[in-house]
């Protein structure tokens, strides 16, 4: 298994991050086939496959806004307001994705992107995990 970091600059607000880039090159420098395994070690982000670019980033964390809002209600409530629901996300979105490999390239559908999803407004830089296992 062949496997690398990288970082996400992901600011001081909730977003949805592409991705895609970073994983497509990692892909292509390992080349063949085989499975891509995206991992984020951190216990308040994930990583969602989605359409991204027809405001389905905005849907998503307008659905994480209604499903997880960020007031007082949560236990674990160091950090901003709502800070425990960052906690909660990876119930909803894993930290990770698996996707296959063919000829050193993703096997994504047409629209598909991957994407770093943060509610966490307290950390704004992210550590991104790729691993190859090689068919």
């Amino acid at each position: 298994m062949e496997t690398a970091t990288f970082e996400v600059q992901t600011g001081s607000s909730e977003a949805v991050h592409d991705i895609t880039a970073h994983c497509e090159r990692w892909a292509e420098r390992c080349g063949g086939d085989g499975l891509l395994h995206v991992f984020v070690p951190h216990a308040t982000a994930g990583i969602a496959v989605l359409e991204i670019g027809s405001g389905s980033e905005a849907d998503l964390l307008a659905v994480m806004r209604e499903l997880l809002p960020a007031d007082d209600r949560w236990r674990h409530a160091h950090g901003s307001p709502g800070h425990g629901r960052s906690h909660v996300l990876p119930a909803f979105v894993p930290p990770y994705c698996t996707l296959p490999v063919t000829g050193g390239r993703l096997a994504l559908g047409t629209w598909q992107s991957v994407c770093l999803v943060d509610l966490n407004v307290d950390n704004p830089v992210r550590t991104v995990r790729v691993s190859l296992l090689r068919g």
